[in-house]
């Protein structure tokens, strides 16, 4: 059995023990999947520059963020259907969170509930992130539940007013409920183990549209909605005031690529933003998220916490997002590559080797904490925009020193 030194192993590993249609859902990007590769190629296009001789013997990672402390700068990044990988996926990565000591964020799209998450990972940090659909009252519901649950921040995804054309779906007929065509039978025969976890468990369903304790029914058309990733058009930036009157806690707008929006986020009351092009899911021509990030915390100028995700695959990448402006990163392919291969420990592994290679690029480029890190560190490309020309500020990470890292050196799988 192969060594699972690095998240791209994981994947490789996840392709093999996974149908090839879910794998495609879980791998895929929309259309030609240029921004899916534009998220790597400009990661991977940044050099890191190291400051020699400096004290790294008290590293720490960990960051502080509305009140909790993160073990990691990183989170889960919400997974909608993530049940098709492996049943109770919601739950397991909430788990492997938890024992991590970083947030999860659950979708709305999960395939497990609200509730039942926050039951098997009591003592994680959670937040729940939140599609708004026709009938906001669904919405408000989930946002209810939510608070009542003791889920801390609510993400509002903004960047899905139609789901992007994912061509590798399409070619596989890959829905909910699944079509099973003879080709799909032979794809999951293939895969005995999953098949059987599968069979056990039954079709994952979209947990939270399902109906309430009180027997409130969710209308098909809400669930087609979320089937398809049609969301509410009529949603604005002046919808933010309706959402602050349900939820009293941190509210974050993800999906932004623009200063502008930005900017409009900062009026509006938004506590935090997450530069995200949806992992390259939704406009196939957006730009890269780490080359969008600039200029967006250069716009914020440190009075809202900015958050970025979009190809996060080594601990260098987690380290290239904090020096250019992020306050942390959300982490979506990466966990769920682990998950498919060992279920919540092969998630719980992935973490623990992102954060051991983010200890490692840190130490050394001679950083002992986040707050160390500034663009600075970063071999940056000349500017090529107006945006781009304002520059790079380097913003504070909140956290203390502590002892060294926690996680144990990786084993193999």
């Amino acid at each position: 059995m192969a060594l699972l030194l690095n998240v791209e192993d994981y994947r490789r590993r996840a392709r093999h023990v996974l149908p090839r249609l879910v794998f495609d859902y879980v791998d895929g990007g929309a259309e030609d999947e240029r921004c899916l590769r534009r998220n790597r190629d400009a990661l991977e296009a940044l050099p890191l520059i190291p400051e020699c001789l400096r004290d790294t013997s008290m590293l720490d990672i960990g960051i502080e963020l509305f009140g909790s402390r993160w073990r990691a700068p990183f989170a889960v990044a919400p997974i909608g259907l993530a049940g098709i990988v492996r049943p109770h996926a919601d739950a397991l990565l909430a788990r492997a969170a938890q024992a991590a000591r970083v947030p999860f964020i659950l979708s709305t799209a999960s395939n497990t509930r609200i509730e039942d998450v926050r039951t098997a990972a009591p003592d994680a940090t959670l937040w729940m992130q939140l599609y708004v659909m026709g009938e906001r009252a669904i919405a408000e519901r989930i946002v209810h539940r939510a608070r009542a649950a003791g889920f801390e921040a609510l993400v509002l995804t903004v960047d899905v007013p139609v789901g992007g054309l994912r061509e590798r779906d399409l070619r596989h007929g890959f829905r909910v409920p699944m079509r099973l065509t003879p080709g799909t039978l032979l794809d999951m025969a293939r895969r005995p183990a999953w098949l059987l976890r599968l069979a056990r468990s039954g079709m994952p369903r979209f947990a939270n549209l399902l109906p309430d304790d009180d027997g409130t029914p969710i209308s098909p058309q809400a669930q087609a909605a979320l089937l398809s990733r049609t969301m509410d058009r009529t949603l604005t930036w002046e919808s933010l005031a309706w959402l602050r009157r349900l939820w009293d806690g941190p509210l974050l707008v993800k999906g932004l690529l623009g200063a502008e929006d930005a900017r409009r986020a900062v009026r509006h009351g938004a506590d935090g933003i997450v530069v995200s092009n949806h992992g390259g899911r939704q406009l196939d021509a957006a730009p890269a998220s780490i080359a969008a990030l600039p200029a967006i915390a250069d716009a914020v100028g440190g009075r809202i916490p900015v958050l970025m995700d979009g190809g996060i695959r080594r601990g260098s990448d987690v380290v290239k997002a904090l020096a250019l402006g992020a306050r942390a990163v959300l982490l979506g392919r990466a966990p769920l590559y682990g998950l498919a291969c060992d279920g919540e420990q092969g998630a719980l592994s992935v973490l623990q080797l992102l954060a051991q290679e983010t200890e490692r690029t840190m130490t050394l480029l001679g950083a002992a904490h986040a707050c160390e890190l500034g663009p600075r560190h970063v071999d940056q490309p000349a500017p090529r925009s107006p945006d781009a020309q304002n520059g790079f500020a380097q913003r504070p990470l909140e956290g203390t020193r502590g002892k060294p890292s926690i996680y144990p050196a990786h084993a193999p799988a």
